[in-house]
């Protein structure tokens, strides 16, 4: 997969899905409901940058292919999961959704502490 392609498209949803937020939801949700979105927007946001920059690594050297795909096959199933079940439960007020939220929540977390992991096994061969 082309991570860096996929990271260019979870960045430009994040833009998108923000302003959608920040224009089409004003006046519409209720403040925990715009706090929610918000809080998706920002992860979303943060985690597809670090997608583009875990993709990068691989071609400096620093991380092998194998392994960058599998941080960043984390980072987007954690956008996903997480992001995409505070999207859902911000407009549909289903609350059984923040069920989802802490899966994608450790994926984030296997995400930066596999790559934490990588990067210092590389270091030391």
């Amino acid at each position: 997969m082309n991570w860096s392609a996929a990271a260019a498209v979870m960045l430009g949803l994040a833009v998108a899905i923000g302003a959608f937020g920040a224009h089409g939801l004003k006046g519409r949700l209720d403040e925990y409901s715009m706090g929610v979105y918000e809080k998706a927007v920002i992860y979303h946001f943060f985690h597809a940058l670090g997608l583009l920059i875990v993709s990068i690594l691989p071609r400096l050297g620093l991380l092998s292919q194998s392994s960058g795909s599998w941080i960043c096959g984390l980072l987007l199933a954690g956008i996903l999961l997480f992001s995409g079940s505070l999207y859902a439960l911000a407009l549909s007020g289903v609350t059984l959704l923040g069920a989802v939220t802490p899966l994608g929540g450790l994926a984030f977390l296997a995400a930066w502490f596999l790559l934490a992991f990588f990067l210092l096994r590389h270091n030391t061969v």
